[in-house]
């Protein structure tokens, strides 16, 4: 049974002085060093297999499980860059691939880590709300349903009947995340060494990705910040048809310990077993939840990995963790919606004009006509035939086609930079798309994005539901 999906119960507590929350090593040497040497000792055994002839996949696997394990221990910054990296590296996607091991290895970060011993989380209640948790609620369950890379989540009920969760943050965690922060140079030394065996990170400005991961992490630290962000979606989706977030009890949740009402459903590894009519229906909420809070609230969450999710068997969907949110302003969804309608409509003139004016075009601008054909790699799943089924080779293939420097789109993305601001767009797709790719996800994904985007008739059983709740909110 992968270890994700074992009973809390079942995990190995992290022990006070073990290198774990009870004493989480700060510093940009002591934090680094672990990752530095598993980076030559992975690179070293490669040598040595490929020279005697060797399984090279059995040096792929050892090296993918020290990786994790190694990240799972770090915490806060480093652990959080391992999870982004677990979803970002979509040619990991295809299975057989000599990077698929370390996609799978790194995948463990997403929803599951060491936890810590029952004592510290209760310290860490008794610090924040007052009162230990078997006084502040009338049952609490000292052994954790997850834990991740900043808290652990543990199940209760309020003293009136409430099921909720508690997201406890560790002891120690918000120092050594600041430790981090204050050293610029921590992430970016960290995404150069994970270049040596995730290759589809070549093409990545190192430094332009550890300040995104860094402002957006920054705010994890305070609860505080991700309660106001959970609400927020929260009352925008309360009654949704298919979307669904929990709320949130302001008076349980403080900078270190956030209560909402807990939420029952499948995760990842069991969802992508279900029927595929089913994963159709949730491919289709988790797409419509991410075009939809990008074009009404100008916000949506930009850390979306798959442990992000809850499955439910009626096609509904939970979002969780909101920790991470990226907000646009007005102008700045109107030019996304400009410039995707550009490469949907095949003009290459506008879609080069929206780019620069955006900041997307430093110098010497690309042939416009080579841009467009850049552009409409990524948007196949609305240009092409309908149905259009999502796939991991399709995955796979946008990243090599879009994003390689070397590709055959080389010449275009030699010639644009992304702006800080938009970083975070490009993870939301990139996450998007490896979500509806695990799914194999398949729908009339041209007539949906029509119907956000130039309001037409919705032309699917979740439109018209979501029609009719948008008609009902108003």
């Amino acid at each position: 049974m992968p270890e994700a999906d074992q009973p809390a119960g079942q995990r190995t507590p992290v022990r006070a002085g073990s290198g774990g929350p009870g004493r989480i090593r700060t510093g940009r040497v002591a934090r680094a060093a672990p990752l530095v040497a598993l980076t030559g000792r992975t690179a070293g055994e490669a040598v040595i297999s490929a020279l005697r002839r060797k399984d090279r996949a059995g040096v792929h696997q050892r090296g993918a499980e020290r990786y994790a394990e190694s990240l799972g221990r770090s915490r806060g910054v480093l652990m959080k860059a391992g999870q982004i990296l677990s979803f970002v590296s979509l040619g990991s996607l295809v299975e057989g691939s000599s990077q698929s091991v370390y996609q799978a290895a790194l995948a463990r970060l997403q929803d599951d880590a060491p936890p810590m011993e029952p004592e510290l989380a209760a310290g860490v209640v008794t610090a924040e709300l007052g009162a230990p948790p078997q006084e502040v609620f009338a049952e609490f369950e000292p052994d954790p349903l997850a834990a991740a890379s900043i808290g652990q989540v543990h199940a209760a009920t309020t003293h009136d009947g409430r099921r909720v969760v508690v997201k406890i943050q560790y002891p120690g965690v918000d120092e050594a995340i600041r430790a981090d922060l204050a050293n610029a140079e921590l992430l970016a030394t960290f995404f150069q060494l994970i270049r040596g065996v995730l290759p589809d990170l070549g093409h990545t400005d190192a430094r332009a990705l550890a300040a995104e991961v860094t402002e957006r992490i920054g705010e994890e630290i305070d609860y505080r910040v991700e309660a106001v962000n959970q609400q927020a979606f929260a009352d925008a989706y309360r009654g949704h048809p298919f979307a669904r977030v929990p709320e949130v009890l302001p008076e349980y949740s403080t900078a270190r310990v956030l209560t909402m009402e807990r939420s029952d459903g499948m995760r990842w590894a069991q969802a992508r077993q279900a029927d595929q009519e089913l994963k159709n229906q949730w491919g289709e909420a988790v797409y419509r939840f991410t075009l939809g809070s990008l074009r009404r609230l100008g916000r949506f969450n930009a850390d979306p990995h798959p442990g992000n999710y809850l499955f439910h068997p009626d096609g509904t969907v939970t979002f969780l963790d909101f920790g991470c949110v990226k907000t646009w302003d007005t102008a700045q969804v109107g030019w996304m919606v400009r410039a995707v309608q550009a490469a949907i409509d095949g003009d290459p003139d506008e879609l080069l004009k929206q780019y620069t004016a955006q900041g997307f075009v430093p110098g010497e601008p690309p042939e416009p006509k080579a841009l467009l054909a850049w552009a409409r790699e990524s948007l196949a799943p609305v240009l092409a035939e309908q149905p259009f089924t999502y796939t991991p080779e399709f995955a796979a293939r946008i990243v090599d086609l879009e994003f390689s420097p070397r590709g055959p789109h080389s010449a275009v993305v030699q010639r644009l930079a992304l702006p800080g601001e938009y970083l975070a767009l490009s993870r939301i797709d990139l996450g998007l798309t490896s979500v509806l790719a695990g799914l194999h996800a398949a729908s009339d994904w041209r007539s949906i994005r029509e119907e956000m985007d130039l309001g037409a008739a919705p032309a699917t059983r979740l439109g018209e539901l979501e029609a009719a709740y948008r008609e009902a909110r108003s």
